[in-house]
């Protein structure tokens, strides 16, 4: 039974009262595994996406309330970016852990097994601890305070009792086991150890996508969440004001343009001797996985487009040819293909102006849906009517000003470049 649990086949059930959370669900990967005891949430460095792992063995044991509570535990350890923005730059320690749960278990009283309700056993034969403000050893500490201002209150904690036993190791404010340590044995309700690691340019990637693929990711469950009677099911009114404000933040249109030439990437498997075919090995050959992309940019030339923005844009461009081979578009109200030239991945360039008409944006679209690109950016001041769909993912990049105040409206991302 407990190997056979697949979690995503209980998410509706389970999330069916909960709109929001419903909707942020279907946007995290679910993976089961037996490496952890109970969940967790990570980010996956090849996919650059958010996943939930979860042990099947303890959710086949969880009563519909604690799995859900669970659920929602792990999903805002994601929204309040103790995964990726708020993660310490030294680690997770267990005082970190503790003061995470403590930040998002305020809001799942009654929710989540803890030792005043066991619920479960652990894989490990123990009983499943929660931290709650209010309760036990956190009895003075109020609920619905960030992590920050718990982490500091725990510190707090083990000072006092550090003093009582005139002990004075046991590392600096962990709360590290035996003499001085207020907590025991408490550790955090899930595993924390896959929260980001930017240690690595990789990893460094990996987080920024993340980060803006979240944004998104909350941007439309708060909108399916608006366009429904009780769409925000538990989350509470200040939960909901961080969430809309999170949508709303500045976004670094450089992590964008990484984002959008990461995700563009499409596999080439090629068959070669040199690899080892698992399945049939030394009968028939391996593949070798080579990942590219191929982005169309088409760079608006008419007066209006601003130099500044223009200059911006390519010394980005020049960073992210190390990743892809772009084609490089010039237009007016046309496409002159005699100007279209191919930036060879690894090559630096500069910005020129070649043209100089007025804006029509169908020209380069059709340039773009008639050959095989895998994402297209419009580099302009979006002063033209609405062109027609694109065959590939589109992007439009423009500044602050034109993209508060675009000539047409579009469902497909319009990214301010800012100095």
């Amino acid at each position: 039974m407990t190997k056979n649990y697949v979690l995503s086949e209980h998410v509706f059930r389970l999330l069916r009262d909960e709109p929001f959370f419903a909707a942020f669900s279907r946007r995290i990967h679910k993976r089961a595994t037996d490496i952890i005891p109970t969940a967790g949430v990570m980010i996956n460095k090849q996919t650059q996406q958010f996943e939930l792992m979860y042990n099947p063995q303890f959710f086949a044991e969880l009563s519909d309330v604690h799995a859900q509570g669970v659920l929602k535990h792990e999903f805002y350890h994601i929204i309040l970016e103790h995964v990726t923005g708020r993660r310490p730059a030294d680690g997770l320690k267990r005082i970190d852990n503790i003061a995470m749960d403590l930040a998002i278990n305020s809001h799942l009283q009654g929710e989540l097994p803890c030792e005043k309700d066991p619920g479960p056993i652990m894989p490990s034969g123990e009983p499943m601890i929660g931290c709650f403000a209010g309760e036990g050893i956190f009895k003075d500490l109020p609920a619905y305070k960030t992590y920050e201002w718990y982490l500091n209150a725990l510190k707090d904690m083990v000072d006092k009792e550090r003093e009582k036993s005139d002990s004075g190791d046991g590392g600096e404010g962990e709360g590290s086991e035996g003499s001085g340590d207020p907590f025991g044995g408490m550790d955090s309700l899930d595993n924390h150890d896959s929260f980001g690691d930017a240690s690595d340019q990789t990893g460094q990637d990996a987080m920024d996508i993340a980060k803006e693929r979240l944004k998104q990711n909350l941007k439309d469950a708060a909108r399916e969440a608006n366009a429904r009677s009780n769409g925000w099911g538990s989350v509470p009114a200040d939960m909901r004001k961080q969430i809309m404000l999170a949508c709303k933040s500045s976004i670094n249109w450089r992590a964008v343009l990484r984002y959008f030439v990461k995700t563009s990437e499409r596999a080439d498997r090629r068959s070669t001797p040199r690899r080892i075919n698992r399945r049939f090995p030394k009968i028939h050959p391996g593949k070798r996985v080579r990942r590219h992309a191929k982005i169309a940019i088409s760079v608006d030339q008419s007066g209006s487009v601003d130099d500044g923005m223009l200059a911006l844009f390519f010394a980005e461009l020049n960073k992210l040819s190390e990743l892809a081979t772009f084609t490089i578009i010039p237009f007016d109200t046309r496409v002159d293909e005699s100007l279209v030239y191919i930036w060879k991945k690894g090559e630096k360039r500069v910005w020129e102006r070649v043209m100089c008409g007025g804006t029509d944006f169908d020209p380069p679209t059709k340039y773009v849906n008639d050959r095989d690109f895998d994402g297209h950016i419009v580099l302009t001041d979006m002063m033209a009517p609405k062109p027609v769909s694109s065959r590939c993912q589109r992007m439009w990049m423009t500044t602050e000003d034109c993209a508060n105040h675009p000539y047409f409206t579009t469902s497909e991302r319009v990214i301010a470049i800012k100095a």
